[in-house]
C-alpha cells in the first residue's frame, strides 16, 4: 500500500515536474556553454624534415594553438608548455606529402578538465624534391 502512494505522489502533476526538470537542465547547459571561451596563440613548429629530399615549398616555422575552455582557466595556461611537431621524415619519394601537427603539452596544465587543444591546420602539405634538382 504504501509503494502505491509513493507512485501516486510521483505521478502526480507529473506534466509540471516534467517541465521543470527540462528547464533546469536548459539553464544548466546555458551556463556552463556560456563560459566557455577560446584563447588563439602562435607557438614554433618543429619541423623535421627527410635527409634525402628538399622542401619546395614553404615550410612552416610557427602554428596557432586554439586553447578552448572556461574563461577561467584558459589564461592561465602557460603557451611555452604546448610543444608542436610535425614529421616528414616518412617521404621516400618526390611529391606531396601531408603531414598532421602534433601537439604535445604537460599533463599537469590540462589537470582541471574541460580544456582542449587544436592546431590550425591540423595538417601541412609540403612539396619535396630529390636534392640537387630544382
Amino acid at each position: 500500500m504504501k509503494l502505491n502512494k509513493y507512485l501516486q505522489s510521483m505521478l502526480y502533476h507529473w506534466p509540471a515536474k516534467v517541465i521543470s526538470l527540462v528547464f533546469a537542465v536548459c539553464i544548466y547547459l546555458f551556463i556552463q556553454y556560456s563560459t566557455i571561451g577560446s584563447r588563439v596563440v602562435t607557438i614554433p613548429l618543429d619541423v623535421q624534415l627527410p635527409s634525402a629530399y628538399v622542401a619546395s615549398s614553404l615550410v612552416p616555422n610557427s602554428v596557432e594553438v586554439q586553447i578552448r575552455g572556461n574563461d577561467d582557466i584558459i589564461y592561465l595556461i602557460d603557451p611555452n608548455s604546448i610543444k608542436a611537431s610535425i614529421d616528414f621524415s616518412f617521404v621516400k619519394r618526390e611529391g606531396i606529402a601531408n603531414a598532421p601537427v602534433l601537439l604535445v603539452y604537460e599533463e599537469n596544465v590540462f589537470e582541471s578538465g574541460g580544456i582542449s587543444i587544436s592546431a590550425n591546420p591540423s595538417q601541412y602539405r609540403i612539396l619535396f624534391t630529390l636534392q640537387g634538382v630544382k
